[in-house]
């Protein structure tokens, strides 16, 4: 059968290395950079996490190197420690046939007398982290003058954490007749300067699913929900879907160890990723993960930069990131490797708005998703506990708990259905009845409508934000998707406005309505006091 990296024009060595690693088809990222960097031109490839995008510039890197000079020949840099890891070992797989190759990977947190004796005996291609690269480079243990290829790796995380003077300085004190790469998930202006100061005019841009920044495979919702009542929301999630692995991404450290603590006590497998563990308890907690000991890992965007694990089923936004980028790289933990993925964010008021701002900028859509029930917990937990028991009864079952079930069926005057069904609620851990909170508790019946059969609904915008009545009409008709004429009267002030709907479509005003713009504001709306 034919390889489809056989057109790429790779060596034999190479092409058996792939090979061995089960590759069949090159990714779109890696058909287009492979030859463009391998012909050496300085190019920079948009892609997201999970698109292929480390065997796009790891294969060719890989051709680059001439394995009888013992000097180092390519830089790889990654925003962390994870990530620089991830990156040697795919190098390594790919020169697995081209002898006489070493790779090495530098970071932080590691003794510095293990790197230094690596790097003494010879290495021809490193990944590191540019701080750890710096430290190296003061020490006079790496040389950068006989480097062909550099290569950042996540090169708008990088910047974000602040390491732009370290690239500049790499970049700055190696040859001009490099060859330098850049992939990203996002395009900011500063990737742009970066490239105008270190790459060839002639430079190409690659860029991947050009139609949006999220990968297709990953169906991408929303649910409109308080902050009180998220952690309830996620647990729904939780116990519906069965995700194998669940990344949940929170804003704060203070949040994740709290959830984490809270989902504990929950009966969840489940831990906390942040910048204040030390780099043996991350270690610890990643390798767990990674081997579904920990099912579920709560992180920050810091702490989960470089986060590499294919297995991840769903991303939970617990909370909404201030940032577009990180969104992208949040949900770019799932789906891949040709797997779907799920995406799920929480959010109220503003959030909403946040949330579409992210939808237009990344152009795929966000879908706004029904809050799951309590109904519809405990019918996912009844089949789980049904097939549990349809498999162990399938099985051998110890002569004892024969006896034992025959003496309960026997020895009660309650049918043998009743007492399957305590049995049953005993193995599904019910949900608590109390536990239904719905998001808007109000009847509406004591709002201050004018008319029967309305309700006075408060908006906290007015003629302040220059709003007018066909502002109003128009943005709940085309966000809720009722009729104009479910609109009643309106009135409105300075800095607010009463707005009365029909009580039959009010659920679906509110619902639709929190988080939207009029004019160009994003407004709340909540049912209005009574009038005095």
């Amino acid at each position: 059968m034919t390889n489809g990296f056989e057109k790429l024009g790779l060596s034999e060595k190479i092409l058996k290395a792939i090979k061995d690693l089960g590759y069949e088809n090159p990714s779109p990222i890696q058909e287009q950079a492979i030859p463009m960097v391998m012909q050496g031109h300085d190019i920079i490839g948009q892609a997201k996490t999970g698109t292929g995008k480390t065997m796009a510039f790891g294969i060719p890197a890989v051709e680059a190197v001439d394995p009888a000079d013992n000097s180092l020949q390519v830089m790889v840099l990654c925003p962390t420690r994870e990530l620089a890891v991830q990156v040697a070992g795919e190098l390594k797989k790919v020169s697995k046939h081209k002898k006489g190759i070493k790779t090495l990977a530098i970071y932080g947190g590691q003794s510095i007398s293990i790197q230094l004796k690596a790097i003494e005996r010879g290495v021809q291609i490193i990944a590191g982290t540019p701080g750890r690269v710096i430290d190296h480079i003061e020490r006079g243990t790496i040389k950068l003058d006989s480097l062909k290829l550099v290569i950042l790796d996540e090169a708008d995380e990088m910047l974000n954490m602040g390491f732009r003077d370290d690239i500049e300085k790499i970049l700055a004190g190696s040859s001009s007749e490099r060859q330098t790469v850049f992939f990203s998930a996002t395009m900011p202006k500063e990737i742009m300067n970066l490239s105008k100061r270190f790459q060839k005019k002639d430079r190409q841009v690659v860029k991947v699913e050009g139609r949006n920044l999220t990968a297709d495979a990953i169906e991408q919702s929303y649910i409109k929900v308080r902050s009180s009542d998220k952690t309830q929301m996620l647990s729904r999630l939780l116990d519906i879907h069965s995700p194998r692995l669940s990344l949940i991404f929170m804003n704060t450290k203070k949040g994740v160890d709290e959830l984490a603590l809270e989902l504990s006590s929950m009966g969840y497998h489940v831990d906390a990723l942040h910048g204040d563990m030390s780099q043996q308890k991350r270690d610890s907690v990643m390798n767990k993960f990674r081997n579904g000991i920990i099912r579920v890992l709560i992180a920050t965007d810091v702490a989960a930069r470089g986060l590499d694990v294919d297995n991840v089923d769903a991303v939970f936004n617990y909370q909404i990131p201030q940032d577009i980028e990180y969104y992208v790289h949040r949900i770019g933990r799932t789906g891949r490797a040709g797997k779907k993925g799920m995406s799920f964010s929480f959010a109220w008021g503003e959030e909403v708005s946040r949330l579409r701002r992210i939808e237009s900028y990344t152009k795929a859509p966000i879908k706004m998703i029904a809050p799951p029930s309590v109904e519809d917990v405990e019918k996912i937990r009844i089949q789980k506990t049904l097939e549990e028991i349809l498999a162990k009864a399938s099985g051998s079952i110890k002569k004892s708990y024969v006896k034992a079930a025959h003496s309960l069926i026997e020895g009660s005057a309650m049918e043998p259905e009743a007492l399957l069904a305590a049995v049953i609620s005993m193995m599904c851990n019910p949900v608590e009845s109390k536990e239904e909170q719905p998001v808007f508790e109000s009847t509406f019946d004591n709002t201050g409508a004018r008319e029967a059969g309305m309700v006075r609904l408060f908006v906290n915008a007015g003629r302040k934000q220059k709003l007018r009545p066909k502002d109003i009409i128009g943005a709940i008709a085309g966000e809720s998707g009722i009729k104009g004429e479910n609109v009643g009267r309106i009135d409105i002030y300075e800095k607010f406005t009463f707005v009365e709907v029909t009580k039959d479509s009010c659920r679906q005003v509110l619902s639709a309505m929190n988080g939207a713009e009029i004019r160009g504001h994003a407004v709340a709306i909540e049912p209005a006091n009574c009038r005095n």
